[in-house]
């Protein structure tokens, strides 16, 4: 009778190394980490990149398990290889990138292009920032940060990004930057 799947064939196996692997995996489970970062040593002739106890574990165990059954096949190579040639691999930058990262203080992807003016009301006023491409103007002078300006205007200490809506936390009208703020 056939389920209609493909059967695969069950690898032979030296029940003598099987159970080894497995008693060593199961005690590998309960050693310290600094036990499972020698023993990765050994396996991999490297020290390993993560301090993380766990992952250290999977990467070891499937490692001994790979030097003693074989590891992949080589049809599951083969398809690795064909996946890894149909990738879409960006060569070139999305638009806009290269010009944003050598503007200023475009690490920040919620401060607008330079050129933008920020406005908010505050205590019956508006206020007008524009962004420049390393910093921002407030009435003429020169600012490092929102929040430089924030504390300019209240005399306390404010994010600069929530005081002047940039946060995403409130909605916003398009063309309003700072619409429906009290």
């Amino acid at each position: 009778m056939s389920s209609g799947k493909t059967e695969r064939p069950t690898p032979r196996r030296n029940t003598g190394m099987y159970s080894a692997v497995l008693r060593e995996i199961k005690d590998l489970r309960s050693a310290k980490t600094a036990t499972i970062r020698a023993r990765y040593v050994e396996v991999f002739g490297e020290e390993p990149r993560t301090k993380h106890r766990e992952q250290l574990f999977r990467r070891l165990a499937w490692r001994l398990q790979a030097l003693a059954y074989g590891g992949l096949s080589e049809r599951a190579k083969t398809r690795a290889a064909e996946i890894a040639n149909d990738a879409d691999l960006r060569i070139r930058p999305p638009r806009g990138m290269i010009a944003s990262a050598s503007s200023g203080n475009r690490h920040d992807r919620r401060i607008p292009p330079a050129g933008t003016i920020l406005t908010r009301s505050f205590s019956g006023e508006t206020l007008r920032v524009k962004v420049l491409p390393s910093g921002f103007e407030y009435q003429g002078l020169p600012y490092r940060s929102l929040s430089a300006i924030a504390f300019e205007v209240t005399g306390t200490r404010w994010n600069g990004l929530a005081f002047f809506g940039l946060t995403g936390k409130r909605s916003v009208r398009k063309g309003t930057p700072n619409a429906g703020k009290r």
